[in-house]
C-alpha cells in the first residue's frame, strides 16, 4: 500500500508538537507529571504552560534533530550520514540546541573537531535515548525497505551513540513508524513482534524487552510504568517515582507503550507518554513521531500544533513543508 501524504507530515508535526508538550515538565517526578496531565493537558489549557524561557510551542533537540534528518535528505537527495553529521555539529556549535544531551553534545564536539561519523559516537556504556529519540524520519524514508531502514537508524545514530542497545532503539522507532505508514490496523502482538525482529538483528537485549512488553501492555499504566522503568536495568539501585529515564530501553518502550495503549487517539497517547514523567519531552516526541505516521496530520490538534516553533523559526508550515517535499522526493523514487 503507497504511503499516504499526510502520514509524512502527521509523523513530523506529531513528533514536535509531543516534545512540546512534554517539556514544560521534563525531567520532573512522575506525580507531577500526572498532575500536570490531568490539571493542564486534559482541562483544556495546553498551550498556557511553556518552560521558562521559552513560551509555549518550543521544541527540543529531540525533534530539531529529527528535522535536520529530513533537511539532509531534501538537500542530498538520499540518506547522507555524513552529511547529517555535520548539520548535527553545525546545531551544536551555532548553540541553536534546546535541551542538549550529555553524550549527543559530546560526539558533537568531536564532529566539530574533524573526527569522522563513524567514530565520533559516545561509546557504551552510555546507553541514552539520543539516538532513538531522532530516528522517525528512518522510518518514513525505508517505510518499505525493512533492510535498508535498520542500516539507516543504525547508521544516523552511531553518529552520536556507539552502544548496541542505542542502535536498537532507534530502529525500534524507525520501524513503528514505517509499519505505521504502511497502513491498516494496529494489532499489539504482530506490531511487537515485527519490532522484535527488526531490533533483534542489532542487539539481544532490546529485543527481550519487547518480549516483555508484549505482556505489559495489558497491565494498568502505574503497574506498567514500574516494569518498563526498570526494563534492561536489572540490579541498578531503584529510584522511586523518578519515571521514565533517558536510558533508551525503558524510554523506547514506554513510548511503545503509550501509542499502542490508544492507537486510535494521538491526544491519549501523548497524555500516556507524559504521564510516565522523567524524560517526558523525548518519550511524548517518539510517541508523537508514530501516532502522527499512523492517524495523519488532521489527527493532531491545529490549534496546538500551529503554534510550534523553534526560536521563531521552523514552525507549523515550514515543517508541513518539508515533510510533504520529502514525501514526494520519496514517492518519485
Amino acid at each position: 500500500m503507497p504511503p499516504r501524504r499526510d502520514s509524512f507530515s502527521g509523523s513530523l508535526v506529531g513528533q514536535c508538537l509531543g516534545d512540546a508538550l512534554g517539556f514544560p515538565v521534563e525531567g520532573y517526578m512522575a506525580d507531577v507529571c500526572r498532575q500536570y496531565v490531568a490539571g493542564i493537558l486534559r482541562s483544556g489549557r495546553a498551550g498556557a504552560v511553556g518552560r521558562p524561557p521559552f513560551a509555549f510551542g518550543q521544541y527540543t533537540d529531540d525533534s530539531q534533530l529529527a528535522r535536520e534528518l529530513l533537511i539532509s535528505f531534501r538537500e542530498r537527495g538520499k540518506f547522507d550520514p555524513g552529511d547529517y553529521a555535520l548539520r548535527i555539529a553545525a546545531l551544536f556549535s551555532e548553540e541553536r540546541v534546546v535541551g542538549r544531551g550529555a553524550a549527543t553534545e559530546a560526539a558533537a564536539a568531536r564532529l566539530a573537531a574533524g573526527v569522522p561519523w563513524e567514530e565520533a559516537g559516545t561509546p557504551p556504556p552510555a546507553a541514552g535515548n539520543g539516538s532513538a529519540m531522532r530516528a522517525g524520519p528512518a522510518g518514513l524514508l525505508f517505510h518499505d525497505d525493512p533492510q535498508g531502514l535498520i542500516r539507516a537508524a543504525v547508521d544516523q545514530g552511531r553518529i552520536t551513540h556507539r552502544d548496541s542497545r542505542c542502535s536498537a532503539g532507534a530502529v525500534c522507532i524507525a520501524g513503528a513508524v514505517a509499519l505505521c505508514v504502511q497502513g491498516g490496523a494496529i494489532e499489539p502482538g504482530s506490531f511487537l513482534a515485527r519490532l522484535r525482529e527488526w531490533a533483534g538483528s542489532v542487539d539481544g537485549s532490546m529485543a527481550d524487552a519487547l518480549r516483555d512488553l508484549t505482556e505489559w501492555i495489558r497491565l494498568p499504566p502505574a503497574e506498567a510504568v514500574v516494569l518498563i522503568g526498570r526494563a534492561g536495568r536489572e540490579g541498578e539501585p531503584e529510584k522511586e517515582g523518578m519515571g521514565i529515564t533517558p536510558f533508551v530501553i525503558g524510554s523506547v518502550l514506554w513510548s511503545l507503550y503509550a501509542f499502542l495503549r490508544s492507537p486510535g487517539d494521538y491526544w491519549e497517547t501523548i497524555c500516556m507518554a507524559i504521564s510516565g514523567g522523567g524524560d517526558t519531552d523525548t518519550t511524548a516526541a517518539m510517541a508523537g513521531a508514530v501516532s502522527g505516521a499512523h492517524l495523519g496530520l488532521d489527527a493532531i490538534p491545529p490549534l496546538l500544533s500551529r503554534r510550534l516553533t523553534d526560536r521563531g523559526t521552523w514552525g507549523y508550515d515550514e515543517l508541513v513543508e518539508l515533510a510533504e517535499q520529502c514525501f514526494k522526493m520519496r514517492a518519485s523514487g
